[in-house]
């Protein structure tokens, strides 16, 4: 058995701390992921390693445009995807909440 990496809950945040994609749901997402993507990578992991992804949106008829962008990172390798509408997440601005599990070989 590999080792497991969890990515708890990561936003559209920038380096700064800034949000990224204000009223953008595909910016927040791509934002999202590319965080997740970075910190996969400083333990060593890479995206084809995700076997499941958690989706936590605001505003669930947004889910082509956040589809999308998901599918930009991860059309290929296919984890298993779950999206939940929430009622609101810790800033109202934020459309996007994102958390992936991934296993090491």
């Amino acid at each position: 058995m590999g080792k497991i990496v969890h990515v708890s809950g990561t936003t559209a945040t920038d380096s700064q701390g800034n949000l990224v994609g204000i009223e953008d749901a595909e910016s927040q997402t791509i934002q999202a992921l590319t965080n997740i993507k970075n910190a996969l990578e400083s333990v060593g992991a890479k995206l084809e390693d995700v076997v499941r992804t958690r989706i936590y949106v605001a505003d669930i008829e947004r889910w082509e445009e956040i589809g999308r962008a998901h599918g930009k990172f991860f059309g290929d390798i296919r984890p298993t995807t779950t999206m939940v509408e929430v009622k609101r997440l810790i800033s109202p601005e934020m459309l996007v909440e994102i958390e992936v599990e991934a296993i090491l070989n």
